[in-house]
């Protein structure tokens, strides 16, 4: 399995880079945020990726699926994409979407589906589990995809025991960071530490941990390997 980092930034883009990106054998994206589009588009004239799975509904990991329908339906892409969102998502999106351009437009484009929690669904020939995870007040989920080899992908999160569960034995933990220390949060988790992060990997017993979702501004520790756009991984 091959897994690229199309777009690794938090919340607010690091320099010249895209939000939340991870691209599986060239056929299944993790997330889609700001940015992540342009980027694949980079490599080719539209994406020929078959799956897009969305690990929840803050925009940063999704924004990028409003420009994409416009380039399905009016520009150079395709429709049909299979798109797979959280539970509940398309109903909580309908507002949005309301004042973006209409109700169905994410139908217009994808072909949409809602994977369950702590459950498995298949998108472009691999398996991949979903498990509930601590991000605030939100529905949030990481990923595990298994093909030829497995890979981890927490999204956002806090501490929570799902991370062990999501990553255990992966040949590859790519896991987010963006606090420079866990008291950051001292209430409302939704983040994690560098450390915390390197913690998790370890409780799992995963065999590379790459940190992504980091914010420049914030040093990696000593012996911790963070992603970058354009990163790539062979597992």
């Amino acid at each position: 399995m091959r897994l690229e980092v199309i777009g690794s930034s938090p919340a607010w883009p690091n320099p010249g880079g895209a939000c939340s990106g991870y691209l599986v054998d060239d056929r299944l994206l993790l997330d889609c945020g700001p940015g992540v589009l342009a980027r694949l588009r980079e490599r080719e004239a539209w994406p020929s990726v078959e799956s897009i799975a969305i690990t929840h509904l803050h925009l940063d990991h999704w924004g990028d699926l409003i420009p994409w329908v416009w380039g399905s339906l009016f520009g150079p892409g395709q429709t049909g994409v299979e798109l797979w969102l959280p539970p509940g998502a398309r109903e909580r999106l309908k507002p949005t979407l309301a004042q973006l351009g209409s109700e169905d437009m994410l139908e217009r484009a994808f072909s949409v589906r809602e994977f369950e929690p702590a459950a498995s669904f298949a998108a472009a020939g691999l398996k991949v589990s979903a498990r509930k995870v601590m991000h605030y007040d939100i529905d949030a989920y990481a990923f595990r995809v298994e093909g030829a080899s497995a890979v981890a992908y927490s999204g956002d999160t806090g501490p929570c025991p799902a991370l062990a569960e999501i990553a255990s034995g992966a040949d590859l933990f790519i896991c987010e960071a963006t606090l420079e220390r866990g008291e950051d949060e001292p209430r409302e988790r939704g983040h994690l530490s560098a450390d915390e992060a390197a913690a998790a990997a370890e409780r799992a017993g995963t065999k590379r941990l790459v940190l992504t979702h980091r914010p420049q501004e914030r040093s990696v520790p000593a012996g911790l390997e963070l992603a970058y756009d354009g990163f790539t991984a062979a597992v």
